[in-house]
């Protein structure tokens, strides 16, 4: 009977060793330009992604910095094809304003980027705290073989609320 319980612990380590490395993991958020989404500190539910090319806009992805390698997570704001600007705050893709109520507009007021024509094959992503946030109008477009995962869930929560909102 010992035996039949150590092969059913066997198998469900052996088991959550595979879904760890094949299908989920958890990220910890290193920086500030996901807030108010993820904040620094905040951790992550991530399904690992093994065709990418079912990444969509609004998506929450994680993928290497094209800079340093070190691992980002930002949102997918425009697909190949896409034409993506900012106008006085407002992002725009393919001339229509998108609803974004994640980006405080009043800290990026008076900012212009592109437009932009996502390259085939790429995605163009920023963070939801466009005031501090590196992103696609830095380094570019991703390649959609770069991307890593996609965020699930929000694990555990680190923003602080904003005194300013009203609750």
């Amino acid at each position: 009977m010992k035996w039949k319980s150590a092969a059913a612990v066997g198998l469900v380590v052996a088991g959550a060793v595979v879904i760890r490395t094949q299908v989920i993991d958890t990220v910890s958020v290193s920086s500030d330009s996901m807030a108010p989404t993820v904040c620094t500190g905040g951790t992550v539910l991530i399904h690992k992604v093994h065709n990418p090319t079912d990444v969509a806009v609004d998506d929450i992805i994680t993928f290497p910095n094209p800079q340093d390698g070190e691992p980002m997570i930002k949102r997918v704001v425009g697909v190949a094809g896409q034409r993506v600007a900012i106008e006085d705050a407002q992002l725009v893709v393919d001339r229509r304003p998108v609803d974004e109520p994640y980006v405080d507009h009043r800290t990026i007021d008076g900012v212009y980027f592109g437009p932009v024509t996502v390259p085939a094959g790429t995605v163009f992503v920023m963070g939801d705290h466009r005031e501090v946030s590196i992103d696609s109008r830095a380094y570019g477009p991703i390649a959609i073989s770069a991307i890593k995962g996609r965020m699930v869930a929000v694990i555990r929560e680190s923003c602080e609320p904003d005194p300013e909102q009203p609750s």
